[in-house]
């Protein structure tokens, strides 16, 4: 495991410890019951003080997911992924898990294009495009639209976790969303530092959010490379 800074936007690091250890959980890697290495042999590994460790383990511990004894050490608790931030984050790497985080590539406030499916409420959204990676390693580019009514995107503001932002920036929070998986072409403004050239055949995911009403507050693109990551949905 290891921790990444170098993202100005990235979350604290005792949270990406936090999320990376959920992800780990969740992709099997972690075990209901399994015992934590010592913690500072943990701290060494991931680059950290053994107290940003303890920070880590402590967001656990909130959520039910570690159980701390006395003497004997740190025990994984496995109640499912529902608190993290990443939640609805799909994608893996093969061997299971990763940390996500993302490089922002731009944040315009646009009309909405004619090609986009119906959403909102608004004839205008926060359009965000952003290169996202799984520890160091890049897997997808993604294109956000988050209608007008649920607020407008700050760049200056964005970490990581575009849901972490719309919850403690614009005071909503995603309750629920629809993936439909397929495959399409990179889009032209693809990075020339992305795996995958502008206009190749890459895995696929739409996704609609819905906040609190009927009508979704969100629609994303997300071209990911099937070399490099896997789409997981777990039922619990």
């Amino acid at each position: 495991m290891t921790a990444n800074s170098r993202n100005p936007n990235a979350l604290p690091i005792y949270v990406q410890i936090a999320e990376l250890l959920i992800r780990d959980i969740a992709a099997g890697r972690l075990i209901d019951g399994e015992r934590l290495p010592p913690e500072r042999e943990m701290a060494a590994n991931l680059n950290v003080s053994v107290g940003t460790l303890r920070k880590s383990l402590a967001e656990l511990e909130k959520k039910g997911m570690l159980e701390r004894i006395q003497g004997s050490g740190n025990y994984i608790r496995e109640t499912g992924t529902q608190n993290s931030v990443y939640a609805m984050f799909r994608l893996e790497l093969p061997q299971g898990g990763g940390l996500p985080r993302a490089d922002i590539l731009s944040v315009d406030h646009l009309e909405k294009p004619a090609d986009l499916p119906e959403f909102g409420i608004s004839a205008k959204g926060s359009r965000v495009r952003r290169m996202r990676y799984l520890n160091d390693t890049i897997i997808a580019v993604e294109e956000i639209w988050l209608d007008d009514s649920a607020g407008k995107v700050d760049q200056a503001l964005l970490s990581d976790s575009l849901y972490r932002y719309y919850q403690q920036q614009l005071g909503f929070w995603i309750t629920r969303a629809e993936d439909r998986v397929s495959v399409q072409a990179l889009p032209k403004w693809t990075p020339e530092t992305f795996t995958k050239p502008a206009g190749e055949t890459a895995g696929y995911i739409e996704r609609f959010s819905w906040s609190e009403g009927p009508e979704p507050v969100e629609f994303s693109k997300t071209w990911f490379d099937p070399d490099r990551a896997t789409y997981v949905q777990r039922l619990k």
